[in-house]
């Protein structure tokens, strides 16, 4: 009994062991390293025609892991597959390659490339790219430096682009995983998905001349644990454009745990955070900003702990007929920031077929944030249209320093509407007329625990608001130069002041 009890025992472990061995053998080519099919990494041989050989070969197999080792990878573009993982070594660059070499495939036909700028219109010619794939990633902790990436774009009505442009493109795709890699000079847009679902882009380094990370037409996108610096554009940008030829709402989306900034190119990576040098009066972009390309809109979105430094700071900009719904905002850090702290805004830009249908923006909340301005333009600037009403925002636990220095005769300026241009304020050419808090076309605006304060001495009132239906103001607290108005209050109903005493002797609709 005990012998034939022992003999069982040791035919299972060889069958199971068996098996495994089997298993193995099978599966030996899990990993596809790409010098074995011809890649050099020196820098000089264009390499991306053996990266392309590597993907078709475990693609042959099921899908596998294409496995790039330490060395320079000149390449082309490179054309992902699905259920392919891109893992990039520590020490492997792949680097962009010339223009002039060709390397990069042609961009797609495209019909209807009037209403998103072209950036948004093709992603064939980018220097990595999938469409209509499942199961795709790209990960470890190498670099891609985009090298011969062009950083221009033009803009809607003005045709194909002609030059790669895009690090990182992927559109219609499922079950998409960008981690652990650096981005440098990453073109018109270091990483851009757009039309994908499943979506997680986590703990990515991106320092680059343009956009950091654009999600366009998404749903369910995680982003976390990543830093992006971008001078010269934004660094974080979830859009909705009509790149799909409909209008497709960009939801379910979560960004924590990020930092922002508009440094110099490159001096995050070598971590010198050198100012970049603007010529342009509003200094460096690198901020978080919803919009502009907004023909569906955006729902369901949560922002918190994250860092923004040297940059402008938030921005939901609603212009394309959209819906700008849901939003949950929290635990905000801002320094040395350019523009405004907090701007939220409709507009009736309407880049769109559809020329009727007005944007929308409803529910959102935002707290916790402390920001210091380096200049004066804006506050906490919220905006509706004369046509559509911006409804029930809380603006909770909030501590700005504006630059200050503003001018006392901004404070009674009849501010430009936004009307169909561009929705910056600097296009408005004028500094808001207060220096804290600005609210126009606004139902159900609620302000909770709001400290407004500044550096330089400022002759603008600290809140105004204009066409506001329901205002509750709780614990608002202020700096005010000697003879300045605390609050300006027009066209304001149902207005109730709790625990505000810089408010008191203020007149309610004067």
């Amino acid at each position: 009994m005990r012998n034939s009890l022992i003999r069982n025992i040791i035919i299972f472990i060889v069958f199971i062991s068996s098996i495994q061995e089997g298993f193995c053998l099978k599966n030996t080519n899990v990993f596809y390293n790409v010098k074995d099919y011809g890649a050099v990494g020196d820098g000089k041989t264009l390499d991306s025609p053996s990266i392309n050989k590597a993907i078709d070969a475990a693609v042959q197999n099921g899908g596998g892991t294409v496995f790039l080792p330490a060395g320079i990878y000149l390449s082309g573009s490179i054309r992902l597959k699905s259920n392919i993982t891109l893992f990039l070594d520590v020490g492997c660059v792949i680097l962009g390659a010339p223009q002039e070499m060709g390397a990069y495939d042609t961009e797609e036909d495209v019909v209807g490339t009037q209403y998103q700028d072209s950036g948004h219109s093709y992603f064939h010619n980018s220097l990595i790219w999938g469409e209509n794939l499942k199961n795709v990633s790209i990960t470890g902790k190498g670099m891609i430096n985009g090298g011969g990436l062009t950083h221009e774009s033009k803009g809607a009505n003005e045709g194909k682009i002609g030059k790669a442009a895009k690090a990182i493109a992927f559109k219609l795709c499922s079950n998409v995983v960008i981690e652990g890699i650096t981005i440098f000079k990453g073109g018109h847009f270091a990483i851009i998905v757009t039309g994908c679902n499943m979506v997680i882009l986590d703990n990515l380094i991106i320092d680059t001349n343009r956009d950091g990370m654009d999600i366009d037409c998404c749903t369910n996108v995680v982003v976390s644990n990543c830093m992006v610096n971008s001078p010269y554009d934004d660094a974080i940008c979830p859009k909705s454009s009509f790149a799909l030829g409909k209008k497709v709402v960009t939801e379910n989306l979560t960004i924590t745990n990020c930092q922002v900034s508009g440094y110099e190119v490159g001096s995050l990576i070598d971590g010198t955070l050198i100012p970049a040098k603007m010529n342009r009066p509003i200094g460096p972009n690198g901020r978080i900003k919803f919009g502009t390309e907004s023909n569906g809109g955006f729902r369901n979105v949560t922002v918190s702990n994250c860092i923004f430094r040297y940059c402008r700071g938030l921005a939901l900009q609603q212009v394309d007929g959209g819906v700008l719904e849901n939003f949950t905002i929290s635990n905000l850090t801002m320094t040395d920031i350019y523009g405004y702290p907090i701007y939220i805004t409709l507009g009736d830009r309407l880049r769109d077929p559809d020329k009727l249908t007005l944007s929308t923006g409803k529910n959102i909340i935002i707290s916790n944030v402390v920001a210091s301005m380096n200049d004066s333009l804006s506050g906490i600037h919220i905006t509706g249209t004369p046509r559509s009403y911006i409804e029930n925002i809380q603006i909770n636990d909030v501590l700005f320093f504006n630059g200050g220095d503003g001018a006392k005769e901004l404070g009674d300026i009849d501010f430009p509407e936004l009307g169909k241009g561009y929705p910056e304020l600097l296009r408005l050419k004028s500094a808001t007329p207060s220096y804290g808090v600005y609210a126009r076309h606004v139902k159900n605006l609620e302000l909770n625990n709001v400290q407004v304060d500044y550096i330089k001495e400022d002759k603008r009132p600290a809140i105004v608001c204009v066409d506001v239906d329901g205002l509750l103001i709780d614990k608002f607290r202020a700096k005010l130069a000697d003879g300045i108005k605390a609050g300006v209050f027009k066209d304001v109903k149902n207005i109730i002041i709790y625990n505000s005493p810089v408010l008191d002797k203020v007149e309610k609709n004067n």
